[in-house]
């Protein structure tokens, strides 16, 4: 009897309940042990520590007043037109209130047109999330009760959106977990058609989900990495997601071999030592996966993995330890009213996915071709395709800080609102102003302060924020200042640390997704021992996920009209849509392996398919569904993330696991499985 063996004979004996409590309990403990996650309001943190804007945002603070951060207060008539001095008076007296200073002291500056003007208040640099918002939100209710009648007046300003961005995670994680066990619990009943059945699995992975959450916190606290609102969401529904399609599985292979089987738990027996091996090493590659992200230079992808790998170890825990004992607590009636019976014919020979797995056999190259032809034309989309989404681009709902930056870019020169930051050495002055001479695209460059032997400056650019200019003018001026060593010079702000995360981004995806592949490629030769299989499943893999993100490009920009694909989305789709995608290669696959000793490569892929095509269907229906929910929250971000996995989710289960798959190991025959000694079946 070997390892699995006796785990399975462990987790489905009589005596197994004694493992549903143990989980139960160490559950419960982590779940109140960890305590609340303080950053689950928290926006993203993506600046790269290292980076150029990094420093200077860190030595910035040591100036006077530079635990302060600006807020932008935009003052305008509500139906348009020129500011009268009445309007002003008032307005100024209003902004005196908001920012606490005597009136006409607020210092409000009229633009070019006259038609707006602005003034600025200030909090706490320190401030974050809940806090955060709270502040801001005070700040906007000041201005509701002061703005004089016809006029409109609008917070905006870096912290302005950090508070959009954090409000849209308020509450972020009850809805997302109340709309994901929602969307489980239809799927489930529709696909067991029973009313007792569906509660098990949802039992044991929404205790899971809570746990996962309980772990990454404490994690957080123990790394020193953010558990922000965007990676509690994804670790959640990647849980709920993986924990689900991993439960799909087993109680499947559970329900078949009660056809089998007249005791229920020698039923249950065979079905974990059967399809365990295969959950585990699905759980392992996407794990492993994940882990890569340990090695990106943005904080929220490093967090993204250690949480999320995390989230998913204590899923596969809960599937593997807690799901068996609980089904065979429940017995044989959990499935009532379609109980499965003891039956002689072969399951694996009959049925829908058995003609189409047939029929596909029967044409492999015509119908791989053809397969093949729809994936690169999915591909296609990439061309062209945009990447890099500005501040006021975050949001799919209104915000205040968006139209009132929308309102300030519409009378004020662009980078106004913003300046750009740089820090130079005392006393360099004129290297300076003669390096930043030469760069193009810059409206004014002042001095403002000195501390402990470092200069600040205040550049205005004339180019609109975090634009392709303002980028490129980032870069030059950066060029520029190095010309002059002296200066010791660095260029910060807020396009120098949106240019800093791109960069960063742009150098994760070269750095992570070689990765990623090399690990998915791994697992696979370990798991087949099979070198044209590993090959031939990593490549069709990744055309999937390629298609994936060509066609989900594609719908979000002419469907839901989405401007650009954010800088994290195409990496995190891609991780997703190869290790998850990979799921549903390690459950066919290795159930092929399965049958071929009796019924040959050809014979044993189209039993493979008979018997996990239906399984498959609902897990890969399942997980579509779930990153979909994703898209409740009013960023653009998890939106796209949720669209382009759903899609290559869809491409997986209805196109490359039950078409692609079985008719490229026909077209390969019994040579695929080299050097295993299946390649002579």
């Amino acid at each position: 009897m070997n390892a699995w063996e006796r785990y399975a004979a462990l987790a489905t004996g009589r005596r197994s309940w004694w493992l549903l409590v143990a989980v139960v309990l160490a559950a419960c403990a982590a779940i109140l042990g960890a305590g609340s996650n303080d950053d689950a309001g928290r926006a993203p943190t993506s600046l790269p520590e290292s980076s150029e804007s990094a420093r200077v945002k860190a030595a910035v603070a040591d100036f006077p007043g530079g635990a302060d951060a600006p807020v932008i207060i935009v003052i305008s008539r509500a139906g348009g037109g020129p500011l009268s001095q009445a309007d002003l008076a008032a307005a100024e007296t209003a902004v005196g209130q908001i920012t606490g200073t005597a009136a006409g002291g607020s210092g409000l500056v009229l633009s070019p047109d006259g038609a707006a003007a602005l003034g600025r208040a200030s909090v706490s640099a320190e401030l974050s999330g809940e806090t955060l918002t709270e502040e801001i939100d005070r700040l906007r209710e000041v201005a509701a009760r002061q703005t004089p009648p016809g006029l409109a007046m609008q917070i905006t300003g870096g912290p302005a959106f950090g508070a959009d961005i954090a409000d849209s995670f308020a509450g972020a994680d009850i809805t997302l977990l109340a709309i994901t066990a929602l969307v489980v619990t239809l799927l489930l009943i529709i696909t067991y058609r029973s009313p007792v059945l569906w509660l098990v699995p949802l039992l044991v992975i929404g205790l899971a989900d809570r746990t996962a959450i309980g772990v990454g916190t404490a994690l957080a606290r123990l790394t020193g990495l953010s558990f922000d609102g965007s990676t509690s969401g994804i670790t959640s529904v990647l849980v709920f997601g993986a924990g689900t399609n991993y439960a799909l599985l087993l109680i499947s292979r559970y329900r078949d071999e009660l056809h089998r089987h007249r005791d229920h738990r020698q039923a249950l027996y065979e079905a974990v030592r059967r399809a365990g091996p295969a959950i585990l090493a699905s759980n392992i590659t996407v794990v492993l996966a994940l882990c890569t992200l340990l090695l990106a230079t943005l904080p929220n992808t490093r967090s993204l993995g250690l949480m999320a790998a995390a989230g998913l170890l204590v899923a596969v825990v809960f599937v593997l330890v807690a799901l068996p004992p609980a089904l065979a607590l429940c017995g044989r009636n959990v499935f009532w009213p379609f109980v499965p019976r003891l039956r002689t014919d072969d399951i694996t020979e009959r049925g829908v996915w058995h003609r189409i797995a047939t029929w596909v056999v029967a044409r492999p190259v015509a119908v791989s071709s053809a397969a093949i032809v729809v994936l690169l034309g999915c591909c296609a989309g990439l061309f062209g395709v945009s990447i890099g989404l500005s501040q006021t681009e975050q949001f799919r709902v209104e915000a205040e800080s968006v139209d009132g930056f929308d309102t300030l870019a519409a009378h004020f020169p662009s980078g106004s609102s913003d300046p750009t930051i740089v820090l130079a050495r005392q006393g360099t002055a004129d290297e300076v102003r003669r390096a930043l001479s030469t760069v193009p695209s810059l409206s004014a460059v002042n001095p403002a302060g000195t501390h402990a032997g470092t200069d600040r400056w205040m550049v205005t650019l004339d180019a609109a924020p975090e634009s392709a200019q303002a980028f490129d003018t980032i870069e030059k001026m950066r060029s520029a200042l190095a010309g002059e060593p002296a200066t010791e010079a660095l260029v910060g702000g807020s396009d120098a640390q949106a240019l800093d995360t791109r960069d960063a981004a742009r150098g994760d995806q070269f750095l992570v997704i070689p990765l990623i592949l090399v690990v998915v490629f791994a697992v696979l030769l370990v798991l087949l021992r099979a070198v044209p299989a590993a090959v031939l499943l990593i490549a069709v893999t990744v055309l999937s996920a390629l298609a994936a993100l060509g066609l989900g490009s594609l719908v979000g920009t002419h469907l839901f009209g989405f401007p650009a694909l954010d800088t994290t989305t195409p990496l995190f789709a891609f991780l997703f849509l190869v290790a998850l995608g990979v799921d549903y290669t390690i459950f066919l696959v290795t159930r092929a392996r399965e049958e071929t000793p009796g019924h040959g490569t050809v014979g044993g892929m189209v039993r493979a398919v008979s018997a996990t095509g239906a399984v498959i269907t609902s897990a890969g229906i399942v997980l579509a569904a779930v990153f979909c929910v994703l898209g409740v929250l009013p960023l653009i971000t998890l939106t796209q993330l949720g669209i382009i996995v759903g899609i290559g989710i869809v491409l997986d289960t209805f196109l490359v696991r039950t078409v692609v798959i079985p008719a490229l190991f026909t077209v390969a025959g019994p040579k695929v499985w080299w050097p295993n000694t299946l390649a002579h079946k």
